[in-house]
């Protein structure tokens, strides 16, 4: 069963640290962008999809340090509570990491609902980082993470592509 429907022909390159950097980078830069109203309640947290999409395929190179340095990197562009971030983001890397074997057997769309299940207990992070902090549970980060959890097809089926095109071009 391969991932995404690729055949067992398929061979993909190694990905350069320059590529992983980059796209971490634009996760940032999305998170960081002014949302506000609505879009601010479901805005999808990118910087998890990309952390959790390269622990998963790249364990031995992104994993719970890399996590932690963009989590209070995100802590301190979002001017969040030191900390909330890098917590959240570790225990995503943790989860990406330990279950990247597993992750990496199913097809895209079962392996959303694993994704989901991950997603949910960083989102729990951040509400239970919220609740010890102000009192009181914020129900409102749940949305992001159905809204990241939609992300992940596109975000995975768009770096599988962009790895190929690499092999392709040779």
């Amino acid at each position: 069963m391969g991932y995404m429907g690729e055949s067992q022909s398929e061979i993909l390159r190694p990905v350069s640290g320059l590529f992983i950097f980059t796209s971490v980078l634009c996760a940032l830069l999305l998170n960081a962008l002014p949302w506000s109203g609505l879009w601010l309640t479901l805005h999808p947290d990118f910087v998890a999809i990309v952390l959790l999409y390269w622990c998963m395929h790249r364990p031995l190179s992104v994993g719970v340090g890399m996590a932690w340095t963009v989590g209070v990197l995100t802590d301190v562009i979002d001017a969040s509570l030191f900390g909330q971030h890098a917590l959240a983001y570790s225990v995503l890397a943790f989860g990406g990491v330990v279950l990247s074997h597993r992750l990496r057997m199913f097809e895209l769309r079962k392996q959303t609902l694993q994704v989901l299940g991950i997603l949910l207990l960083t989102y729990g992070m951040y509400a239970l980082v919220h609740w010890q902090v102000n009192g009181i549970v914020e129900w409102n980060y749940f949305w992001g993470c159905l809204t990241s959890t939609l992300l992940w097809m596109p975000i995975s089926v768009l770096f599988q592509s962009m790895r190929q095109m690499r092999v392709d071009r040779e």
